[in-house]
């Protein structure tokens, strides 16, 4: 890989925006170039960040020939962008997945072509997850989990209308993304899936063709049982999680600052902090921390020089998509 980056951005909307910031915080002499189909995003990103922009892939990867490429557009099309940077002998980086399309011939061709195809999953890089997940391998005995994410559709991207992006289309519903954040790190800190049940309803009037609240039961392999509860229905942006046994009693409220143990003894919860600073959007809900995002993005660039692992991989994204099928089809 040569020294200075050259990447390659597909996708300027508001996740591609965020990458592009967010790697002028990795890399201040990286070549960051943008391409979307709709002028404006590429006026934005062009005037915002000073980066070069193209209307279409074929002439970016012609004329910028990228080393590495991040795929911010809709969950859709990463499949055919995923394989046609592949082809052209970049790593990539590729948005959460809500559909298995391209899976083995994309792994394959990377794989071939010893490139690296790295796929998101930013819960997986939150602080306050990395804790609750070394506190389960801590625990003695079994335990249970409560744990609720929810938020109204509309107030997702306030600045676009929710049926004109990806999670108005059914096959990525804003229930199937919020499961496939979440379910990655919930299976790696509790093990895998023995059975669940779900129930689902349509409790608003939003113009959605898909339950827009899930409320899901699964026991785990390990004798482990949780409670999830998914809506796009919630007027406050929630992400509630609680993790009971005789020995611990942990509750996390979405935000870097809410974080706590009880402590029996003294009868106080002890807030537990894990971050020095705090990067976040105001555009987004309070619960979205900024600081994950870089992490990740500095463990892909680490995986692309051959230093560290993933911590999800399209083989386990895989199975996470048969669950979020299975809870879809009750």
């Amino acid at each position: 890989m040569k020294t200075k980056k050259k990447i390659l951005v597909v996708g300027m909307g508001s996740m591609g925006m965020r990458r592009v910031r967010l790697l002028r915080t990795i890399f201040d002499d990286a070549d960051i170039c943008g391409v979307d189909s709709r002028q404006d995003r590429l006026d934005t990103a062009a005037q915002t960040h000073s980066i070069e922009t193209f209307n279409d892939l074929s002439s970016a990867i012609e004329t910028f020939s990228p080393d590495i490429s991040f795929v911010s557009t809709s969950p859709l099309s990463h499949s055919v962008i995923v394989n046609r940077l592949l082809k052209c002998g970049s790593h990539v980086f590729s948005e959460i997945d809500l559909v298995d399309d391209g899976y083995e011939q994309n792994t394959r061709l990377a794989d071939k072509a010893g490139l690296v195809l790295f796929l998101s999953s930013t819960q997986m890089y939150r602080r306050e997850i990395r804790y609750i997940m070394n506190c389960v391998k801590n625990i003695d005995g079994n335990c249970f989990y409560r744990y609720h994410v929810g938020q109204y559709l509309p107030d997702w991207h306030p600045w676009e209308c929710y049926t004109e992006f990806f999670v108005g289309d059914k096959r990525t519903n804003g229930c199937r993304e919020i499961f496939a954040i979440e379910l990655p790190w919930i299976i790696s800190s509790f093990g895998k899936v023995k059975s669940l049940t779900a129930v689902s309803d349509k409790l608003s009037g939003l113009a959605i063709d898909y339950p827009d609240s899930y409320a899901v039961t699964i026991v785990h392999e390990t004798g482990v049982a949780g409670q999830i509860m998914v809506d796009v229905v919630s007027r406050k942006a929630v992400r509630d999680f609680e993790l009971i046994n005789e020995e611990i009693y942990l509750h996390w409220g979405g935000t870097p600052d809410s974080l706590s143990v009880y402590n029996p003894s003294d009868k106080k919860s002890e807030f537990i902090k894990l971050y020095d600073e705090v990067i976040s959007d105001s555009r987004y809900s309070d619960n979205i921390v900024e600081n994950a995002y870089v992490e990740e993005m500095d463990n892909f660039f680490k995986v692309v020089e051959g230093k560290e692992k993933p911590r999800h991989t399209y083989a386990e994204n895989k199975i996470i998509l048969n669950l979020i099928d299975e809870i879809e089809g009750f």
